[in-house]
């Protein structure tokens, strides 16, 4: 149980630091340990995308709480998950119910085609910064999708969520060397979702938002996913901040 436990907690982020033969062959045990014994805590240390062709790839998160939720070109889809003996069985989806253009469509036709019945589930973890999860429906068809490693996997935290209003005008300024700052200010919500408070004065943001894209003709607010860093180098901001989702868009003429 001691090595299971171990593996859990180290994988797949100690792999990636191992340099030694010894090491190596210690990680490849662990996680041999994991593919045979704790698949679904491998699934959900990822988020899984596969390309269809559509605007966006079909995107997989396995939540820790059972929830299994399927991102596509346009709508949303959810459903219960559970793995057992390398067969994952997913429970009734829920979708909302945007009309789409028609590859997005289709895609969202092919997700919920692929988890009616059971599907077989294979990992390949040779590269735990970048594996496979091939997925084996039920009339043989295989389906690899690619995995990225979660921001909770990668900075072993699970966040703050912050509110952040983006302006469209970046400004210069100097952090470690020269460079172009993104003008922000915090936005408070109530639990109703009403905004309660927002900055005053636009500050020089210097870190990088993962995720996020900024418009100069659009004053956004996003909600933003704080992590800490355990071990920032000397020049480095002691956080990473992650794009979770826009909540507010306005055209700036």
């Amino acid at each position: 149980m001691k090595l299971k436990y171990l593996a859990i907690l180290l994988f797949p982020l100690s792999l990636a630091a191992c340099q030694s033969s010894d090491l190596q062959r210690a990680g490849d045990l662990a996680v041999s340990v994991l593919q045979q014994q704790n698949t679904d805590k491998i699934v959900s240390a990822y988020q899984w995308s596969l390309d269809t062709g559509a605007a966006k790839p079909l995107t997989l998160n396995f939540n820790d709480n059972g929830r299994l939720s399927i991102g596509t070109s346009c709508n949303q889809m959810g459903g219960n998950w559970q793995i057992n003996n390398n067969q994952l069985q997913v429970g009734m989806l829920i979708s909302t119910e945007m009309a789409c253009e028609a590859s997005a469509m289709q895609q969202e036709r092919f997700a919920a085609a692929l988890f009616q019945k059971p599907v077989s589930v294979q990992l390949d973890m040779k590269n735990t910064q970048q594996p496979s999860l091939i997925l084996t429906a039920a009339d043989g068809q295989q389906h690899t999708f690619q995995g990225k490693m979660t921001p909770e996997t990668k900075y072993q935290s699970a966040g703050e969520t912050i509110f952040l209003e983006i302006s469209p005008e970046t400004k210069a300024c100097t952090g470690v060397a020269p460079q172009t700052c993104l003008q922000v200010r915090e936005v408070k919500y109530n639990e109703q979702g009403l905004k309660t408070q927002v900055d005053q004065d636009w500050t020089l943001f210097y870190d990088q938002i993962e995720g996020f894209q900024h418009n100069p003709n659009e004053r956004q607010i996003i909600r933003v996913k704080r992590y800490e860093l355990k071990n920032p180098a000397a020049d480095q901001s002691k956080y990473a901040y992650v794009h979770d989702m826009t909540v507010e868009t306005g055209r700036i003429n």
